[in-house]
């Protein structure tokens, strides 16, 4: 038998073998999908966009990637959009038609701040974060540490404004 996996009404229920049908974070190869907690419980990082992979299983990556999928979500989704959370979102597409400028830029620097900070403070720390606008293009540099792991993450978005 596993692990335990989860308790409900005072019941413990076994988590299955790895490898053993029920088992959702590994192949019969051995290959492992899932992430592994310090408390040895195990994270199964979706893919984003949602899709399938070759195995016909939900798609999962890996966690760097998935973090990055986290801020190009937290940045594309404006305040409103999600049911439960009426503050997620950075706004940034509500600006699609707004006149691009310095001006816009720097606010939007401290918002995105602020929104990476409240929503994904607890996996990543931010060392660096830049927003740039030329012409019709706003440009979003993130530079920031995965805390789980140290490493140290690069990204760039840019979102075309009217």
């Amino acid at each position: 038998m596993g692990d335990i996996c989860y308790q409900s009404e005072g019941r413990r229920h076994p988590r299955p073998a790895p490898g053993q049908p029920g088992d959702l974070c590994s192949l019969r190869d051995g290959t492992e999908y899932c992430d592994y907690t310090d408390e040895g419980e195990r994270n199964m990082n979706l893919d984003y966009p949602f899709h399938f992979d070759g195995h016909g299983r939900t798609a999962t990556t890996d966690l760097k990637d998935h973090i990055r999928d986290m801020i190009e979500e937290l940045l594309f989704t404006n305040p409103g959009e999600r049911v439960n959370r009426p503050s997620f979102g950075s706004g940034i597409l509500r600006m699609v038609f707004a006149p691009n400028s310095r001006e816009l830029a720097s606010a939007l620097e401290h918002s995105v701040q602020e929104a990476l900070n409240r929503y994904l403070g607890d996996l990543i720390i931010i060392k660096e974060l830049t927003v740039t606008s030329e012409n019709e293009i706003l440009s979003i540099l993130i530079q920031y540490i995965i805390r789980s792991s140290g490493e140290g993450v690069t990204d760039n978005f840019k979102e075309v404004l009217a």
